[in-house]
């Protein structure tokens, strides 16, 4: 039991009771993990009790106060972009430029918080308060008493099937789940409204049955025309923007399924006079920003995970068995004191003591990894039934933590997915691995740490199984949805236009958004089209390029190859060009679209450029050279 330890795990949040069909899908999933040993997590926190014991005296757990009725709702309303609907008399323009580009699964989420603040503020008496009818328009009794009824959860969602179930059966028709073949993952359609439909329709799936530690289903996103867009390949300011879209969304998606998405807020814990352990993400990077300007991730973590890649990825139950908790003490002492200096020799410490240090390292961050706010929602993924399900609420959690730690926690997934790749010489599976991390992820001494009675082994298998969806399918995870860059699109259109918005054309704006406002508008221009593509960075000329439908940036990459090579263009930098056989690799360059209605978008090379143009005919499109490390560092 983690009763008595004092970094226990954080609660999770309770399941909506009229939710049964998610609890007897979560029952059954447990049970079929139940035969994957656990040992490896209950060492790990008996690990983890004894570290903390000997240092009881630095500890301080922090107060979380319990939040009033209508504060989770004003703060979820501030966190989604929407605070000026909390005002009295505030500009609803900007609010009216999100709300526009919302699907009708988020608008229903967005509603449902504003009246509950609403009624909270009334019940208090708290003068003024602005009614809802005031922000989406005044509107008879007889029009309310009508709409009253169309909003309804039962009747949204029968209307949401209704007008979209035909156009997307086939949209959905890969949930059927088909064991031994690889599943296709759409991300052109919101996954609130893909839920809202399976719930109606007769597409729902069955629990997924795990056989063992390393069975999991294949997924492939499903690649629309306009490609797939990772995190890293849009510009810093919309990016921006995609964590409220995607609050937003994971609430709408979490309503569907019968979840209440909580989130924690915990005090902030004493302050530290150490340079690396215990010190916040964001003071970590701004020390080693100052040494390695553009530096990511931890300068200490990339060395601990460097010094483990070259040294400790064969060394038999690496993670798993524990180094010296005085010898670690010690190193990470020695490490205070010289890890800036370059005087500390990792050549001199032994594996299994890195591997504690980087355990320690991410239990002692002042804020747990995946935040307080969210480590809750991270922790009750495991309730959803459908392992696809998951998957969309995880891939939601992620593009809404902070920078700091989602880089951090990619390169951290990254390193453990090498571990498990060299499981025949470590004796480390992905189970193994997984429940070695799960506790030093989940478990955080600042946060609340009661646990439901005889709940104990739920929840450490959930957050294992949570930590094995992470490692295992982090490519698909770190994807920027089509649909949530299609909003980015036309929030960047609107903003551009400011056109005001007169009372008729906002009234019960979030009641009455079309199906048809996700779908991209086709083009009625010619079949084919003539554009240039810049390489300003590396020639002088431009390239003049024919497209037609089967027109891919692959193409204009080799295109872009070819008369390089045979034409003789004028190179302004030969440095940036890699030379192979006296001809350029089109690998080590990247088309990006930049302008119009998007910052700048690193193209996947399987993007039509007929179907792009159509969708953003004013941007420039641009050659620039592959970055020579990973766009995410």
């Amino acid at each position: 039991s983690t009763r008595n330890c004092p970094r226990k795990m954080s609660r999770l949040p309770p399941k909506n009771p009229l939710a049964s069909p998610v609890s007897e899908g979560t029952n059954s999933r447990v049970e079929s993990v139940d035969n994957l040993s656990m040992d490896s997590f209950w060492l790990e926190v008996e690990n983890i009790k004894q570290s903390a014991e000997a240092e009881q005296e630095e500890c301080s757990i922090a107060d979380v106060k319990t939040q009033e009725e209508g504060e989770a709702e004003a703060e979820w309303l501030q966190d989604a972009g929407l605070s000026d609907l909390l005002g009295d008399r505030a500009s609803e323009n900007d609010n009216i430029v999100l709300l526009s580009t919302l699907t009708k699964t988020q608008a229903a989420a967005v509603q449902r918080r504003l009246d509950t603040y609403t009624r909270s503020r009334r019940r208090k008496n708290k003068h003024p308060v602005r009614d809802v009818r005031d922000v989406f328009g005044v509107v008879s009794s007889e029009e309310t008493a009508a709409e009253k009824k169309e909003s309804s959860p039962d009747q949204l969602w029968h209307n949401l099937r209704t007008s979209n179930v035909q156009r997307k059966t086939q949209d959905y028709s890969c949930t059927v789940r088909n064991p031994g073949k690889e599943e296709a993952f759409n991300m052109d359609i919101a996954y609130s409204e893909q839920a809202a439909v399976l719930l109606k329709g007769s597409f729902l799936s069955e629990p997924r049955r795990l056989k063992d530690g390393n069975t999991l289903p294949k997924f492939k996103i499903a690649k629309s025309r306009l490609g797939v867009t990772r995190i890293g390949d849009l510009s810093a300011q919309d990016m921006k923007k995609i964590p409220t879209l995607a609050l937003i969304e994971l609430t709408a998606l979490c309503d569907v399924l019968g979840f209440e998405l909580k989130r924690n807020k915990a005090a902030k814990l004493k302050t530290t006079e150490k340079k690396l352990f215990g010190v916040p993400l964001n003071t970590l990077l701004e020390n080693d920003q100052k040494l390695l300007p553009n530096t990511k991730v931890p300068l200490l973590l990339q060395a601990l995970l460097s010094c483990l890649e070259k040294r400790g990825l064969d060394t038999e139950g690496i993670l798993r068995v524990s180094g010296s908790q005085t010898r670690i003490k010690s190193l990470e002492q020695k490490l205070e004191r010289d890890f800036y200096t370059g005087l500390f020799r990792w050549d001199e410490v032994h594996q299994n003591d890195v591997s504690g240090l980087l355990k320690r390292f991410i239990r002692e961050l002042p804020a747990p990894l995946l935040t307080a706010e969210y480590l809750p929602a991270f922790a009750a993924v495991q309730n959803i039934p459908d392992l696809k399900q998951r998957l969309q609420a995880l891939n939601l959690l992620i593009l809404i933590l902070p920078e700091p730690n989602r880089n951090t926690l990619k390169a951290l997934l990254e390193f453990l997915s090498k571990v498990v790749s060299r499981e025949n010489n470590n004796k480390m599976n992905l189970w193994n691995v997984s429940t070695v991390m799960a506790p030093n992820l989940f478990m955080h001494k600042g946060l609340p740490n009661k646990i439901p009675e005889g709940k104990e082994k739920q929840l450490a298998e959930g957050a294992a199984d949570v930590v094995r969806m992470m490692i295992h399918y982090q490519d698909l995870l770190w994807t920027v949805s089509s649909f949530l860059v299609a909003q980015v699109r036309k929030l960047n259109e609107s903003n551009s236009k400011r056109y005001q918005f007169c009372d008729k054309r906002i009234k019960n704006l979030l009641r009455r958004i079309h199906a048809d406002k996700d779908k991209v508008e086709k083009n009625q221009a010619e079949p084919s089209k003539t554009v240039k593509v810049h390489a300003s960075l590396l020639l002088k000329d431009s390239l003049e390029v024919h497209l037609n439908n089967a027109t891919r940036v692959a193409d204009v990459l080799r295109q872009f190859q070819k008369n390089l090579c045979q034409n003789g263009w004028s190179i302004v930098n030969t440095v940036n060009l890699l030379k192979c056989n006296n001809s350029t690799e089109c690998t080590n360059l990247l088309l990006y679209e930049v302008g119009g209605n998007i910052g700048e978008r690193c193209l996947d090379p399987d993007t039509y450029l007929l179907d792009l143009y159509h969708v953003n005919p004013h941007a420039e499109w641009i050659i620039k050279q592959n970055p020579s490390y990973p766009r995410m560092f």
